[in-house]
């Protein structure tokens, strides 16, 4: 049952980073995405770090500091920096399907390192969810920019970043507490995308921010930083890597569902088929093998 609620929980850290998307494209118009991201992790620690203190929740210890640096430059610095790179080069279509191959990277990265057996029906479900993916944004991926290509690339290497943020951060996360090593790795992220952002004086349109933009990134640093990182490494406590980064295919059609909303287009079949496939192919990946 524990790893049943670690795949949802997944699937709501994915689903509510798809509806981030749409907050941060409303934003990044008027800000640099790196001091865009300082603002959505420096608002998340504040939120988790007094949670983590009352939860009297144990930390990761000394021997898993430096590990955990790590893993907080490489997922909440380096993944942001090649995210938004790729975005400045391709279609958010585009990026998304790049994105969606984050599940496979994981499952051969935590075969490679020995965490996890790959097995058939693991990779059966993880490219059926690709699949889904791929069919939801069926009509936006005909636009392909002159550098696309290149865009593509840097999105497949934040999606390694990810993977790679998965598997080596499992047995810190079991070692100690989700809300105390999310705390602590994104408080490393946030002070390095804070002082990037202060370096290159990237904080000089905030003063002139209204409150819809404010709002924007409240929502960014409660729903798309405290709570989707701490569902992430929840997750991640309770089921395996893949079986987590299968639910990030839910993330582009959960973008998509909430665009065609805010911008009033209609739902197109394909959207709905995809994501259809998409819970078919968490289904089959989840499904308990028979012993």
């Amino acid at each position: 049952m524990g790893e049943v609620w670690g795949v949802l929980a997944a699937m709501l850290s994915s689903a509510l980073g798809g509806t981030a998307v749409a907050a941060t494209r409303y934003v990044a118009s008027a800000i640099d995405p790196i001091a865009l991201a300082s603002f959505r992790f420096g608002i998340g620690v504040v939120l988790l770090w007094p949670l983590a203190l009352l939860q009297r929740s144990t930390w990761p210890a000394r021997q898993d500091w430096l590990a955990t640096i790590g893993l907080g430059l490489l997922f909440f610095a380096l993944f942001p920096l090649l995210f938004n790179a790729s975005l400045a080069h391709t279609t958010a279509a585009r990026g998304a399907l790049s994105l969606s191959t984050l599940p496979l990277l994981t499952m051969t990265a935590a075969a490679l390192l020995g965490v996890e057996r790959l097995t058939t029906r693991k990779t059966s479900g993880v490219l059926i969810a690709m699949a889904g993916v791929a069919l939801a944004l069926l009509s936006s991926l005909a636009a392909a920019p002159p550098r696309a290509l290149l865009g593509d690339l840097l999105m497949v290497g934040a999606a390694t970043c990810m993977a790679l943020y998965s598997v080596w951060s499992r047995p810190i996360i079991r070692r100690s507490s989700p809300t105390a090593f999310t705390a602590l790795a994104m408080a490393v992220g946030a002070a390095a995308t804070t002082a990037i952002s202060a370096s290159h004086h990237q904080y000089a349109p905030v003063p002139g921010f209204n409150l819809s933009q404010w709002t924007a990134i409240a929502y960014l640093g409660v729903f798309g930083g405290a709570v989707t990182f701490f569902l992430w490494a929840f997750a991640l406590k309770r089921t395996s890597p893949t079986l987590v980064a299968i639910s990030v295919t839910v993330n582009p059609v959960a973008a998509a569902l909430v665009a065609t909303q805010l911008l009033g287009e209609p739902i197109r079949w394909n959207l709905i088929a995809g994501l259809v496939t998409v819970l078919v192919g968490i289904v089959v990946a989840t499904w308990p093998a028979r012993t």
